[in-house]
């Protein structure tokens, strides 16, 4: 170990001798530079000097940055990030991955960029969802500007599911909608049905059941939406939450199409209570009695008719 930390800072000594200029040399030499600070960030790694090696990936970026080599460093600066990822720093590492991002996107390599913004979005999902969520919609952003829809698509879906856990239903119900646009245009029309599904769940714990019902009619112009099982479904939900059928509504929400759909969505239809506490079906014969049936038993007083006798 200790010989590794002395061959670091050999690495350092030379990249700083190429970064001095003399009367006979104007321009200091910021490749050669970087490229002894890359091998001492390495050193420091493998000698587990995790700190020192994240300082030497800084200044092989300045290098290269000074020399408007820009992807290399970038790579750097992402370098720089996994250091901190390893010590634990991971919003200083999220940073520093942004950074990174900016340049690949400043250097032409947009999909580099996203790559990162969405590596940078799992690294701090455990910790902060709101952040994660800005990440994935940048890069998602970045991928549909390269007309990526397909890449792009993927990752709002993750924002909305964040979205979703966060009980940020304004916005999860936007994300959603921008979300199914694109599957439709790439016609990925089985999709399309899910997103219906996971649109008309949100909508309802937003207690807007007039969007919801609008998210299903403006499906059925989806090619096979109408008439499948998730248009059925959804019918058949509406319809019990406009009743407050609660058994309705529990019975479609407890069923294999909701209940495999991803975790977060699959909550919201366990979840789901219709309004004012909704209200059970009644039995045959209470429903039977209450409608008055001619066809129905009658009430008991009457089966005692002649208990009094004849007189």
């Amino acid at each position: 170990m200790a010989q590794k930390i002395n061959e670091a800072h050999e690495h350092i000594a030379q990249a700083e001798k190429h970064l001095k200029t003399s009367f006979m040399k104007w321009k200091p030499d910021y490749d050669s530079a970087a490229s002894e600070y890359s091998k001492a960030a390495v050193a420091f790694k493998n000698a587990k000097q995790l700190e020192q090696a994240k300082e030497a990936y800084l200044l092989e970026a300045e290098a290269h940055t000074n020399h408007r080599s820009l992807f290399h460093a970038a790579k750097a600066f992402e370098q720089a990030g996994m250091m901190l990822k390893d010590m634990q720093r991971l919003p200083e590492a999220v940073q520093y991955i942004e950074k990174a991002s900016v340049m690949y996107v400043e250097n032409g390599t947009p999909d580099t960029a996203a790559m990162a913004l969405d590596r940078a979005g799992k690294l701090i999902e455990p910790l902060d969802l709101a952040k994660a969520v800005h990440l994935y919609q940048q890069a998602a952003g970045v991928f549909e500007n390269e007309d990526r829809l397909r890449q792009a698509v993927e990752l709002i879906g993750k924002a909305s599911r964040l979205l979703v856990r966060q009980q940020k239903f304004d916005d999860a119900a936007v994300s959603l909608q921008k979300e199914k646009n694109m599957y439709k245009e790439i016609e990925n029309y089985p999709t399309c049905f899910k997103k219906t599904i996971a649109q008309v769940l949100v909508h309802l714990h937003r207690a807007d059941y007039v969007a919801a019902d609008r998210c299903v009619r403006e499906s059925y112009s989806i090619p096979g939406f109408s008439g499948s099982e998730d248009c059925i479904a959804m019918e058949q939900l509406l319809q019990g939450y406009d009743e407050q059928d609660e058994d309705q509504v529990s019975r479609v929400c407890t069923s294999p199409l909701l209940r495999y759909m991803d975790n977060d969505y699959a909550k919201l239809a366990i979840s789901l209570k219709v309004p004012g506490g909704g209200k059970k079906k009644k039995p045959p014969a209470a429903a039977a009695v209450a409608s008055g049936d001619a066809g129905a038993a009658p009430p008991e007083e009457d089966e005692d008719e002649y208990a009094g006798g004849l007189c």
